[in-house]
């Protein structure tokens, strides 16, 4: 059996008759035998265990449904079992009722390709009456009225210009998402009047203490007597005029602004004073 190469090579058939070696063996899935292509049947070669895997299966008289049949169990024995723990007689109207058409007078039987459902109520028909006037279609069934932003706030504003007792869930609900709404608005508009705030100060900063252009108060150097309408250009002249080109005929003075008005004084007492008397003695801007 087999050649040199391949000594394993091919097997006998199982049969006692046949003993016929075969290159490509079948072996049986139920009594696992090696068998030839001739015998590879289960009656071919009267396999002992041919009904172990059988699938037989019985239907119901009483339920209409099915029940398989176990191999090594008694057939009376599975039927017990059966109408003791799943036969349910209600289950037969359902299985063997065949469902016909609803139109008065129409005696067709629904099947799988001849049912059609309307799209308008929902109702299988046969092809027949697929149509909405051949079933007089009642029409498309109204949908619910769905849940609106705007309709609760109305509903909330009349309630609140009449106020009205009431204890239902959706009311409370209803009350309290509008707090939750005017608690964010509020929120909202403390955080830009904040924002606004800061832009101001912070425009101040960069503009420099305070603008006296429309208060008409002129400021003078005290080295060349140009006269200035604000304090910040009196320092810029300064600066670049008196510090920066090297002329320094006059002895250097140092200017304070006001917080308050932005008006300069070369004597911190005088600032001092004029904060006391104009100003109430806040210097705080």
């Amino acid at each position: 059996m087999g050649t040199p190469e391949f000594p394993d090579l091919g097997k006998h058939c199982s049969v006692s008759d046949c003993k016929q070696i075969d290159f490509l063996p079948f072996t049986c899935d139920r009594c696992h035998q090696v068998y030839c292509l001739e015998h590879r049947g289960y009656i071919k070669h009267q396999c002992p265990k041919a009904d172990k895997k059988d699938v037989t299966v019985v239907v119901c008289p009483l339920c209409a449904k099915g029940v398989r049949l176990v191999p090594d169990q008694d057939a009376n024995i599975t039927w017990e079992n059966h109408v003791n723990t799943d036969c349910d007689p209600s289950n037969y109207d359902k299985v063997t009722k065949k469902k016909k058409c609803p139109v008065p007078g129409c005696r067709e039987i629904l099947g799988f390709s001849n049912t059609i459902k309307c799209r308008d109520c929902n109702v299988d028909h046969c092809l027949k009456h697929r149509f909405g006037p051949d079933h007089k279609c009642p029409g498309p069934r109204k949908m619910e009225t769905s849940f609106s932003f705007r309709n609760l706030l109305n509903v909330s504003k009349k309630q609140e210009s009449k106020p009205q007792p009431s204890s239902s869930a959706s009311s409370r609900w209803s009350s309290g998402f509008l707090n939750a709404v005017s608690n964010i608005r509020s929120s909202a508009e403390a955080g830009v009047s904040k924002l606004s705030e800061a832009n101001q100060g912070w425009w101040k900063a960069s503009g420099g203490v305070g603008a006296s252009q429309g208060s008409g108060q002129v400021e003078q150097c005290p080295q060349c007597g140009a006269k200035f309408s604000s304090v910040t250009a009196l320092v810029d002249h300064v600066q670049k005029v008196h510090e920066r080109s090297g002329n320094r005929s006059g002895p250097k003075v140092t200017i304070d602004a006001c917080p308050k008005c932005s008006r300069g004084f070369q004597d911190p007492v005088a600032l001092v004073e004029h904060v006391e008397r104009d100003h109430g003695g806040n210097s705080r801007s």
